[in-house]
């Protein structure tokens, strides 16, 4: 996982983009089952919107904060 201030500039700020693995999103799938009852015993394969996934990313509006290892990440930038 690779979290870092989005590459563009909105008028409010850059954003935060958060890129996952497939294995990471595969994994984020998982424990979303398992927190909802449905728990899988055995290999799976996991389509989202009809294909195999690659790979995967969050983007947090600049009105948004990311908080990861005691560090706060603000939407708006570095600066903020």
């Amino acid at each position: 996982m690779n979290i870092d201030y989005g590459k563009g500039m909105t008028e409010y700020g850059t954003g935060v983009d958060i890129k996952l693995t497939v294995d990471e999103v595969a994994t984020a799938i998982d424990a979303y089952l398992v927190a909802h009852g449905v728990h899988i015993d055995g290999a799976r394969t996991i389509h989202v919107n009809g294909e195999m996934i690659r790979e995967g990313s969050i983007y947090v509006d600049p009105s948004g904060r990311v908080f990861t290892e005691g560090e706060e990440i603000s939407g708006r930038g570095p600066k903020q």
